[in-house]
């Protein structure tokens, strides 16, 4: 079921993903790396712009992503797609507020940043594993011809008859 948002018939939502959950799961070992250095000012400050660069990443990636959205006609995969947005948005805010109590606070490294960024990279991979779901299991944003030529061709079939 090829998604409307794409280039050349690769789905631009799952090439966009990859920056906030990267900058975001780095901003996390700065701070880890901050508690353990005895430069934490310097540290904190990276960790700062790496999730604000997040944010700006998820911004650009959940507008295809809601476009491939509104195309889902199965009842279950919308479902599952209704999820997986609700909880990035969560992410998206809880990382906004993060950046918030960053701002301006001294060379504290921990606190309540470190939890919101521990308690945001676990709802990453909830996400994660809904969007691989869909993207496995129901065929979304894959190509009719290339999911018909697989050996789980017939698996993803079941499924989505089960689902239906």
């Amino acid at each position: 079921m090829r998604t409307p948002a794409n280039i050349a018939g690769h789905p631009i939502h799952p090439m966009l993903v990859t920056i906030p959950i990267g900058l975001w799961v780095f901003s996390l070992v700065c701070d880890l790396i901050a508690m353990r250095s005895a430069d934490a000012a310097t540290w904190n400050v990276v960790a700062l712009y790496a999730l604000i660069g997040g944010i700006i990443g998820a911004l650009a990636a959940a507008l295809p992503g809601l476009i491939d959205l509104l195309s889902l006609r199965d009842k279950a995969i919308k479902k599952t797609a209704l999820v997986h947005m609700a909880i990035n948005l969560t992410v998206v805010a809880l990382y906004v507020v993060n950046a918030w109590l960053r701002v301006g606070q001294d060379a504290t490294a921990g606190g309540t940043p470190f939890i919101l960024s521990l308690i945001a990279v676990a709802m990453l991979v909830v996400s994660g594993w809904l969007g691989g779901k869909m993207v496995y299991l129901a065929g979304v944003g894959v190509s009719p011809e290339a999911a018909a030529a697989t050996p789980e061709a017939a698996d993803v079939k079941r499924q989505q008859e089960r689902h239906a």
